[in-house]
C-alpha cells in the first residue's frame, strides 16, 4: 500500500462525500475492483502482478451535525477531523460511539492484445454509488487507471521486453517467467492496469454508548 494505514483511513472517510453502498457489503472494495480488472483483461494472456487488501475500523468521537465535521478515532488512538459534504445521505444516522468499517484494495494487472485489436493510450475507468436514503451513511467506489504500451522488442535470454509508451518513451522490463514470452510477438500490446478501491461501512455504537447532540 502506497500510504500508511491511519493515511487510508482518513482518505476513505472522505470518499463518504462521494460514494455509498450497502453498509453490510465489506467485501465490496475488493469486489468492485476485481470486476472492473475482470472486464479489462478478457485474454488468456492477463493476470494479477500484485494485489493488496487492508481492512481498519475507526470510532465516531464527536460529530456536529450542523458543521458536518466529523472526529475519528483509529485503533491505535490517533484522532483527526473531517467534514462530510452534502452528497452524504443520512448524516443524522452517525452516532457518537459508531464504528466506522473501511477496507481498501489495490492491485496491478497486465494484459497482452495482440497487434491490431487496440492502440496505445491512457484510460481511467471510475465506479461508485451512494448509500440509499434512510440507510446509514456507507461507500464503494474504485478506479482503475489503465496505461497501454507496444512492445518494441523482446529479449528472451535475459528475459526482458522493451515497451514504448503512448508518449513514445520506451523502457525495457524484466520478465519472471520466460515462458510467457513465446506467446508475444513484437508489435503486440500490452495493458497495465492498477485499481484502487474503498468500501465504507457504518456499525451502530454497543449499547450504553452516549450520542452525540445534534445542532
Amino acid at each position: 500500500m502506497r500510504h500508511g494505514q491511519w493515511s487510508v483511513l482518513v482518505g476513505a472517510a472522505g470518499m463518504l462525500v462521494i460514494a455509498g453502498c450497502s453498509a453490510s457489503d465489506r467485501s465490496a472494495a475488493k469486489s468492485t475492483a476485481q470486476e472492473m480488472v475482470a472486464q479489462a483483461t478478457p485474454t488468456p494472456m492477463a493476470g494479477t502482478v500484485q494485489e493488496n487488501t487492508v481492512s481498519t475500523t475507526a470510532t465516531v468521537e464527536k460529530i456536529d451535525y450542523k458543521t458536518r465535521k466529523v472526529t475519528l478515532r483509529a485503533t491505535d488512538g490517533k484522532s483527526t477531523t473531517i467534514t462530510a459534504g452534502e452528497q452524504v445521505r443520512n448524516l443524522a444516522q452517525v452516532k457518537k460511539g459508531d464504528v466506522i468499517a473501511i477496507t481498501y484494495y489495490e492491485s496491478l494487472a497486465y494484459e497482452v492484445v495482440p497487434a491490431g485489436q487496440g492502440a496505445p493510450g491512457v484510460s481511467v475507468v471510475e465506479d461508485a454509488a451512494r448509500a440509499k436514503p434512510g440507510e446509514r451513511p456507507a461507500g464503494a467506489a474504485a478506479q482503475a487507471v489503465t496505461v497501454t504500451s507496444t512492445i518494441e522488442a523482446i529479449d528472451k535470454d535475459t528475459p526482458a521486453v522493451t515497451l514504448r509508451g503512448p508518449d513514445g518513451k520506451t523502457v525495457t522490463i524484466k520478465v519472471r517467467d520466460r515462458s510467457k514470452l513465446d506467446h508475444v510477438k513484437v508489435g503486440d500490446l500490452v495493458s497495465l492496469t492498477y485499481t484502487e478501491a474503498v468500501a465504507i461501512g457504518v456499525e451502530p455504537a454497543a449499547k450504553g454508548t452516549s450520542s452525540g447532540s445534534k445542532k
